[in-house]
């Protein structure tokens, strides 16, 4: 039974992420629900996904190939050292710590999530006196990725845009490049501190990789308006049943 609910979830978060994004509020609640720790599940939901982030950069290679390469390599060690640090932050939480901060994290990922388009039009319209590639932004977003995925590249395109970029292929791109980089450096750090499930984490990763080839025919065919009330309502549902078994 555990299997099967970690495949069904993986498979659907691989679907979302593909279509729009959301994949996290599927693994990490899964994961938690078969009796694995709040801070390896989120350890080991990370490198199910990872194989997406992969798919992603690989797809986007031309836009980030469009970029300066002293900047792209500038961005990547940035958000690698965010990564880090937001990995290493998680390996000293306790469970008890991470099980009353995930419904706040995951609350605020459905928000981001749902306010995304207007997160980033704010942004593009308030870039004045932002100092554009900045690496204290940059670094405080890949700290916030490496502690907790959800949400992450609706947060990295509004930073981009205040950052005064306009072209959403190259938003994309570099938000494809990084988000790759920083999943990375998280599941070699949380590999080598003995957090991941590996037996859960390779049966979602196939499910999920599963899942992604899925989504692209229902992206097609599914209403955008649609797919963000199904995602809004598994986020809003899965941060209250976090917040009473918290509080």
């Amino acid at each position: 039974m555990d299997i099967i609910i970690l495949i069904i979830a993986a498979f659907g978060a691989g679907a979302l992420n593909t279509v729009a994004g959301g994949g996290t509020f599927l693994t990490l609640p899964a994961l938690i629900f078969i009796g694995i720790p709040p801070v390896a599940a989120n350890a080991t939901s990370a490198v199910a996904v990872f194989p997406g982030y992969a798919g992603g950069a690989l797809g986007f290679l031309p836009e980030m190939r469009s970029f300066d390469r002293s900047l792209l390599l500038r961005l990547t060690l940035v958000t690698l050292a965010g990564g880090l640090v937001g990995s290493l932050l998680l390996m000293v939480s306790s469970d008890a710590a991470f099980s009353v901060i995930v419904p706040f994290l995951l609350l605020a990922a459905t928000l981001v999530f749902l306010w995304g388009e207007r997160i980033r039009g704010w942004a593009a319209a308030t870039t004045h006196g932002v100092a554009p590639y900045g690496n204290i932004a940059l670094f405080a977003v890949a700290v916030y990725g490496g502690y907790f995925n959800g949400g992450l590249g609706i947060v990295l395109l509004a930073l981009f845009a205040l950052w005064g970029m306009t072209d959403l292929h190259r938003m994309n791109g570099l938000k494809s490049g990084l988000s790759f980089a920083l999943s990375g450096i998280s599941v070699m750090a949380f590999a080598v501190a003995g957090l991941v499930e590996w037996n859960a984490a390779i049966v979602m990763m196939l499910a999920a990789t599963a899942g992604g080839y899925a989504g692209a025919p229902l992206a097609r065919h599914i209403p955008m308006r649609t797919l963000r009330f199904i995602i809004a309502t598994i986020g809003f549902g899965m941060s209250a049943i976090f917040f009473f078994h918290a509080f």
